[in-house]
């Protein structure tokens, strides 16, 4: 067991070094791909079009922590809008993170927006962005902050693991400022959220390749909801303190890396029966399985939204699919851990969503 463990320490750390290794690799593909999305015309001369979007890209994946990511993306919202702000969601309520060019920034840190509202209200509905009226706006926020001298609002979801973290508002200010820029956005946004995943899948194989550092004598902590890499976790609003102090274990995290986190938390239970040793084999058999599929989604992200589409996406994952589960095999395959199906558990919730049946009848468990 010793031996094994010592073996598990070496093969977590050299996993961290690779992701990292591919650090650079990604960002050129993310910025590419994100590019590549660019329609044609959609951008104004004053902010010279893609070299402009390229640049605001790059700031967004100079970040190295998802708060700086998240602040880079409000900065870089400057040339295509008068006024952004960001809210976040949490247990259906949107509220205040940050905002860029209102008169009191700060004010908007504090505020609660109504979700219920016609355009946010779509938004979460729909998953998609929303161009609408100001009519169609939390009349509070109009009233509190302004309208904006053009009859326009842009309310955009800033999605990761599958979920909406938070909602992006942009208008355009107060200053005769003239439409948004709904297209240059809405790719900022985008490339955020991918961004937003590298850096959670950095924090989890850095955690993966320190976790035993301490020592055999101590037990590597189950990573609990409340807590895990949430980038808004440092600050809560005001009007948001005292239910949070009530319900704090409840409460679920911004979905940045949600995913991870909330299935940590239902296999304390499936792992309480087990001796220390082989529960921890067993958790650390899944984080690996997990760490394995997330990083297929990212890499390829269009191939599993049209696998998700036509119901197979093993056929069009087959080789990435077949060469983490001979990695995932070689490293746990003949642990205590072999008789759980981690690794094809989290190919279908990472790729599929949880359902096995968009896999494609050729995907074997």
């Amino acid at each position: 067991m010793a031996e094994q463990s010592q073996i598990a320490r070496v093969v977590e750390k050299a996993v961290a070094q690779v992701l990292e290794s591919h650090l650079p690799q990604l960002q050129r593909e993310l910025t590419e791909v994100v590019l590549k999305e660019v329609p044609p015309g959609t951008t104004t001369p004053a902010n010279n079009g893609a070299e402009d979007l390229l640049k605001a890209i790059s700031l967004i994946h100079g970040g190295t922590t998802q708060k700086e990511i998240l602040r880079a993306l409000l900065e870089c919202t400057g040339p295509y809008c008068g006024r952004a702000a960001l809210f976040v969601m949490k247990a259906g309520a949107a509220n205040g993170w940050q905002g860029r060019a209102f008169d009191n920034n700060d004010d908007v840190k504090d505020f609660a927006l109504d979700v219920t509202a016609e355009a946010p209200s779509q938004v979460l509905q729909n998953r998609t962005a929303v161009n609408s009226h100001i009519a169609d706006m939390d009349p509070q926020f109009i009233s509190r902050f302004g309208a904006p001298s053009h009859d326009q609002i842009l309310l955009l979801p800033l999605r990761l693991k599958d979920k909406i973290a938070a909602l992006v508002y942009a208008d355009g200010g107060m200053d005769g400022g003239g439409p948004v820029d709904t297209a240059a956005l809405e790719l900022l946004v985008a490339a955020t959220s991918a961004w937003l995943e590298v850096a959670s899948l950095r924090k989890q194989a850095a955690k993966e390749g320190t976790a035993d550092s301490a020592g055999e004598s101590a037990p590597v902590p189950v990573q609990t909801v409340s807590s895990y890499s949430d980038p808004f976790a440092g600050r809560a609003p005001k009007h948001t303190m005292a239910a949070a102090a009530a319900a704090e274990s409840a409460e679920p995290v911004v979905a940045a890396v949600s995913g991870a986190a909330a299935a940590a938390a239902p296999a304390r239970d499936a792992f309480a029966q087990m001796s220390p040793e082989d529960a921890e084999i067993h958790r650390k058999a899944q984080r690996f399985a997990r760490l394995l599929t997330d990083e297929i989604k990212l890499y390829n992200q269009a191939k599993v939204a049209e696998g998700r589409k036509h119901k197979d996406v093993y056929d069009r994952l087959k080789e990435d699919i077949e060469k983490s589960r001979a990695t995932y095999a070689k490293r746990y395959g003949n642990t205590a851990a072999a008789k759980g199906d981690y690794f094809n558990n989290e190919v279908i919730r990472s790729l599929a969503e949880d359902d096995a049946t968009l896999m494609g009848p050729n995907f074997r468990r």
